[in-house]
């Protein structure tokens, strides 16, 4: 698996002879070895020409755009070379097919209420009172193979965020008067991380879909639109509670994040640069964590989590084998 790179200071981005050469405003220059490079997260303003585009794309090299306020902006991806005819038209024919598709959906669902539901467990057993939560999500699982359709769903997943989100004000020890999710724009510092942390899962994601040969314009859970990965949505809503949420508790738990990290503007709150390299460091470190795969038998990465993911899917649409969500058991 290759490196990633996350630039932040303004630019220039070019080629070098074989490689890809970073010069910031100070003249400072940065050697990313295309080689070992897999993606790039550029945050801060950069310069660049077709050269350095034609030559990214033929070594397989990614780039996320976020803009001034650390929001996600879009993606550059090399052309298609993954692509396979028989997995696009399966994968088609499951989002037509109503049935097919709610299946698929709610077995995400399973999965990503089973781990917020983890965390809740996790949290509750460090003398911190849950149980109202606990069994109020318990309660709406129950729903969740009851449902008719993949609106009904969404609304079953609606209500156990905001039980879930409700209960944030017990797990983090700083005040941070959290009462709903606000995303567009976030309205404090909370929603900020959220917003901020899921935009990083989001694109990593992407990049594990284009691995594979499910097309990310084609989903389940999410509908899919014109201007969006939506099936990077998907395959986010499993993992936000393993990678992201338990990220967020132990850095403001351990005050590695505070108030002092933000800015506010009109009416949306966003990380200073600061706070978002702190963010990234942790976020890239956790992707890299490692457990025991059950089914595999050997270790495997957070960001492999979610390759392995779309491998089920596609197993699953060609009918090899049925889809199971991923779910902690820890």
């Amino acid at each position: 698996m290759g490196e990633t790179y996350y630039l932040f200071s303004n630019g220039n981005l070019k080629r070098r002879d074989n490689n890809i050469e970073y010069i910031t405003e100070e003249g400072i220059k940065k050697n990313l070895k295309v080689e070992m490079l897999d993606e790039i997260f550029l945050f801060g303003e950069s310069s660049m020409n077709t050269k350095i585009l034609n030559f990214m794309s033929q070594n397989n090299v990614t780039m996320h755009i976020f803009n001034y306020y650390g929001f996600y902006s879009g993606s550059f991806f090399p052309r298609d070379k993954t692509g396979s005819g028989y997995i696009l038209v399966n994968q088609v024919e499951h989002y037509q097919n109503k049935n097919k598709r709610l299946f698929i959906a709610q077995k995400i669902i399973e999965a990503a209420s089973h781990n917020i539901h983890r965390n809740i467990r996790y949290y509750n057993a460090r003398e911190i009172d849950l149980n109202e939560e606990i069994k109020d999500i318990e309660l709406l699982q129950r729903k969740i193979w009851k449902c008719k359709d993949v609106s009904e769903l969404m609304g079953i997943e609606g209500n156990i965020r905001k039980v879930y989100y409700s209960a944030w004000n017990k797990i983090i020890k700083q005040e941070i008067d959290f009462e709903k999710r606000v995303k567009n724009p976030p309205d404090n510092m909370i929603n900020s991380l959220i917003s901020f942390g899921n935009s990083l899962l989001y694109s990593v994601a992407l990049s594990e879909i284009y691995k594979t040969n499910l097309s990310p314009y084609i989903s389940y859970l999410h509908e899919p639109g014109t201007r969006r990965f939506s099936l990077s949505l998907d395959i986010t809503e499993i993992f936000k509670p393993l990678i992201i949420d338990r990220m967020l508790f132990s850095m403001l738990n351990k005050n590695q994040i505070t108030k002092k990290d933000f800015e506010s503007d009109s009416n949306y709150t966003y990380l200073k640069e600061n706070g978002r390299k702190k963010i990234i460091q942790e976020f890239d470190e956790r992707l890299k964590k490692t457990i025991k795969h059950k089914n595999l038998n050997r270790n495997v990465s957070y960001r492999y989590l979610m390759r392995l993911e779309c491998y089920k899917l596609i197993k699953h649409i060609t009918g090899e084998k049925e889809y199971e969500g991923f779910k902690m058991w820890w």
